[in-house]
């Protein structure tokens, strides 16, 4: 597909920055056609350092609190005034997923970029720790890293070039996530489907001389790549 948007910021100074497989890419492809409404309150889930969050900004005109646990908030602040974005438009939060520090129904919206396979593969994680932060009606979009079809029992030997089976867990396919947010008693399961970014959002990561990027091109050049995709979660908080 074509990412016009994502384009805007294809420079090696901003791709330095990403974390994993494009997000930006990622992140255009699973909003298309999304429902979240105009000057929206938007968490960024797991926003890493902030790309994602100045892309929701920017590209959708959303209010963005960056929350994210790994991050130097003072480092991202610095990034986004230096990407235009004042502390009117997004704001960066220091949060650990599982105890998020927000008043409760603060949210329009959540979306998560590459990151919530590491804290949500919990059934109960919707229900108890994100939900309540979300209006009733609010939205969630979630892209996670999975494979086409899950494979624990019996790992493809090019997966195992770049990362070991504990690793591998985190990947799953379309309908083990299926199962787990159909479990969701306070939302409404809206869409759980593979998505067209794979090759593309991969060739990005593999172009950088991250020392993780470097890692991963072993098994992505031994055709592990086919073996992986990314999925698309859409949710919607009940109203009562």
């Amino acid at each position: 597909m074509h990412y016009p948007l994502s384009e805007k910021y294809n420079t090696p100074a901003l791709m330095a920055k990403i974390m994993g497989p494009n997000p930006l890419k990622l992140e255009e492809e699973l909003l298309l056609g999304h429902r979240i409404p105009a000057g929206a309150t938007v968490c960024d889930l797991g926003s890493g350092q902030g790309l994602t969050s100045v892309f929701l900004a920017k590209e959708y005109g959303f209010k963005v609190y960056a929350a994210d646990l790994w991050s130097d908030p003072e480092e991202n602040r610095a990034f986004f005034a230096e990407m235009g974005l004042s502390g009117e438009q997004i704001v960066p939060v220091k949060a650990d997923a599982l105890d998020l520090p927000f008043a409760r129904a603060f949210f329009d919206a959540v979306v998560s970029t590459d990151s919530y396979n590491y804290f949500g593969r919990d059934a109960a994680f919707l229900d108890d720790h994100l939900l309540p932060f979300v209006k009733p009606g609010g939205l969630i979009y979630i892209t996670v890293p999975g494979m086409k079809r899950d494979c624990h029992n019996s790992l493809p030997p090019e997966l195992l070039l770049s990362w070991t089976p504990e690793q591998l867990d985190y990947l799953h396919d379309a309908d083990y996530w299926a199962d787990i947010v159909n479990r969701c008693k306070g939302a409404r399961v809206l869409c759980v489907s593979p998505m067209e970014s794979n090759e593309e959002v991969w060739a990005d990561w593999l172009r950088q001389e991250n020392p993780y990027a470097i890692g991963d091109r072993r098994s992505m050049e031994a055709g592990g790549g086919r073996y992986l995709n990314f999925i698309k979660i859409v949710l919607q908080k009940l109203d009562s």
